[in-house]
């Protein structure tokens, strides 16, 4: 399972198994291979130079503005604005500011009204005027969208604690919603664990209804600042919209006339729910917007400034600040040291650093750290599964995932450690959890088993991004080989997830990527997995996602994908190729034997000739997701630990063959 390396250095050297293949391949292949070599020693120096004395591995994780802004708000809520952080986070929010006046969520993307509003509010917090030429142009954009009345709404909701909205004006969200039992739908566990975490609050503040002194006017971001919310039509009442508008309606009746004991004991039983799940390093869920919104609702509840509970969460959100060298400060929406951390030892293993080597051990010492071994909010489905996870973040016993605890198994089968009883012990406590979130569709989602409620995104006020965790074919592809390489190909579950995969494939041979963008990542997750559970390279699945892969390769060799093939199908698979693109195709092709094929040399090739002088790529586009489309993310490491893994694999070989894990 592990390769051997010349010298100290970690520098790979091939498997036997890898150089025999270039036997009888043209010329160009054995430049082409040693070229892959030289680039993978190099990746390898970068990564190893990269790693925490701890173990662990973190790149920034970059989103958009809206953490900057909505960081700002707060401490104005809170009254703790200072200065150096004021403007510090100004100006980063300038620096992200489009040529036209907008704010985009991504690199390269289209102006985003909601960004783009509360990115100006902040700016106005600053000090920069609305007079000022690049206040003038983002407000005349804001105005031709439709004004504030068209952002969504948890834009509107930051607005109306300083009075730039009306509360009566937004959806309602009542606070008894946490007396809701699980069999009822809208219960609070129908929601996907981070809206679950953002809304228990918000019914708080939504049922308090603050307004602080605003300290200016925003009367040029309305259409008509006389009638800032235009009169819209209801949807018809035999509608979802419609039906769910009306049910709106009669949650804003309820508001006036709910008992007053009922709303007390409500906010005092989210009170409860919200201290009960906070980290042990003051943070909510790892993510910052249910932090921000469990401040300010537990603020609003009596917990003074200085309260412990308090205090540790403003300090977590401190932490979240990233200090640029020009003095920017920019606000991570997470932080992903447990992901991070499992891909780079798998890309170091698959480079051909030895899995005895002081980095690899480190690492997985640091991992066995960070099981989860309590139950969390998953526990509500699966009440007598045993816990044995890893969440994403440094913190976050409540919600460990599925996904990084397949791949930190993967991880952790590539050390040889010290303690291997130990290892297999926590190996096989996070295969039997992963096992036991298994969707009853056969399939896995992220943090929850069967999260599938069609009710939540329904709602008004769930305007923004996904609120569910259905099972997704990333996730599921990452669950299958894992127990692939448990032994369990031929288990009944196992099965079951690979008949699902099958079956979702798209008819051009791709899979959709929920938490990658997005049919480049989605097929090179799912295609490594089919085939380490068995599934032959020849399968007709198998054929047509490396017909599609080849379809879509672009003309310099590498692959791309722009995050608008998430609502415009021409975009699939399509856009400027970046190093974390191209690394998945690769992956997918060599794991379908495609090795010595011309798509992957000339992909290889990319990759190699893209190459920083320090052994990294560059990657400004963003190829990670919050929520498809609504929500997207630039992970800093990716551009560098999926280049190392195909370039590990292309010199190597696949690091297991199917079946031959421990177990088989």
């Amino acid at each position: 399972m592990t390769a051997t390396t010349d010298g100290s250095t970690g520098a790979p050297r091939p498997r036997a198994a890898a150089a025999s293949a270039t036997t009888g391949t043209a010329p160009g292949a054995d430049a082409v291979l040693e070229a892959a070599r030289r680039a993978a020693g190099l990746g390898v120096e970068h990564l190893l130079a990269r790693q925490d004395a701890q173990g662990w591995w973190k790149g920034d994780l970059e989103t958009n503005v809206t953490m900057d802004a909505e960081d700002l708000l707060l401490r104005q809520f809170l009254g703790i604005q200072d200065e150096k952080t004021l403007h510090a986070a100004a100006l980063f929010i300038r620096g992200e500011q489009r040529d036209d006046g907008t704010w985009a969520t991504f690199y390269g993307g289209p102006g985003e009204l909601s960004t783009t509003v509360e990115a100006y509010v902040a700016l106005r917090l600053a000090g920069d005027r609305p007079e000022d030429a690049h206040m003038a142009r983002a407000a005349a954009w804001i105005r031709a969208k439709g004004g504030i009345a068209a952002s969504r709404v948890f834009t509107r909701i930051w607005l109306a604690l300083f009075g730039w909205w009306k509360w009566d004006d937004l959806p309602e969200l009542p606070p008894e919603l946490i007396f809701l039992p699980t069999w009822v739908p809208l219960n609070i566990y129908d929601f996907g664990c981070w809206a679950r975490q953002t809304i228990v609050p918000l019914t708080v503040v939504s049922a308090k209804r603050p307004v602080r002194p605003a300290p200016f006017a925003l009367d040029e971001l309305h259409t008509d600042a006389r009638h800032p919310n235009p009169v819209k039509p209801l949807a018809p009442v035999a509608s979802w919209d419609g039906a769910f508008q009306r049910l709106d309606k009669v949650l804003h009746v309820y508001h006036k006339v709910a008992p007053r004991k009922l709303r007390r004991a409500a906010m005092r039983s989210a009170a409860r729910w919200i201290v009960e799940r906070q980290e042990n390093d003051g943070c909510w869920g790892g993510i910052q917007p249910p932090a921000v919104y469990s401040v300010i609702a537990l603020h609003l509840l009596g917990y003074d400034l200085q309260h412990p509970v308090m205090r540790a969460g403003l300090e977590s959100l401190d932490r979240f600040a990233v200090w640029r060298e020009d003095g920017a400060r920019m606000i991570e929406a997470c932080q992903s040291p447990v992901w991070d951390t499992c891909l780079a030892a798998i890309a170091l293993a698959d480079a051909g650093v030895p899995g005895d080597h002081p980095a690899l051990v480190r690492a997985a010492d640091w991992m066995l750290e960070e099981e989860i071994t309590r139950p969390g909010d998953w526990a509500v489905r699966r009440p007598q599964l045993q816990p044995g996870g890893w969440a994403f973040e440094f913190h976050n016993d409540n919600y460990p995932d599925i996904d990084d605890t397949a791949e930190v198994i993967l991880a952790l089968r590539r050390v040889k450690h010290p303690q291997q009883e130990k290892v297999e012990a926590a190996i096989a406590r996070g295969v039997r959890w992963n096992l036991g979130m298994q969707s009853k569709n056969g399939a896995w989602g992220a943090f929850d088993a069967d999260n599938t409620s069609a009710f939540p995104n329904r709602l008004p006020f769930c305007d923004f991004g996904e609120v569910i965790d259905p099972p997704s074919a990333d996730v599921t592809a990452h669950v299958v080989e894992m127990l692939a390489y448990e032994g369990k190909s031929h288990d009944p579950r196992t099965r079951r997830g690979i008949e699902w995969l099958l079956a979702e494939q798209e008819a051009n041979g791709a899979w959709f990527g929920r938490w990658g963008v997005n049919y480049v990542y989605g097929t090179g997750s799912v295609v490594p997995a089919l085939v380490a559970a068995g599934i032959p390279a020849a399968h007709p699945a198998i054929r047509r996602a490396v017909g599609w892969l080849e379809s879509v390769q672009n003309d310099d060799g590498g692959w791309g994908e722009d995050l608008r093939s998430y609502g415009e199908t021409e975009w699939m698979g399509r856009g400027p190729s970046t190093a974390s693109q191209t690394a998945w195709a690769l992956l997918a092709l060599l794991a379908a034997g495609e090795r010595d094929k011309k798509a992957t040399e000339r992909g290889i090739s990319w990759l190699v000739e893209n190459q920083r002088a320090d052994g990294s790529w560059d990657e400004p586009y963003f190829t990670g997701t919050g929520f498809p489309w609504d929500f997207s993310i630039n992970y800093h490491l990716y551009r560098q630990v999926f280049p190392l893994t195909a370039l590990g694999r292309y010199v190597h070989g696949e690091p297991f063959s199917p079946n031959a894990a421990k177990g088989s």
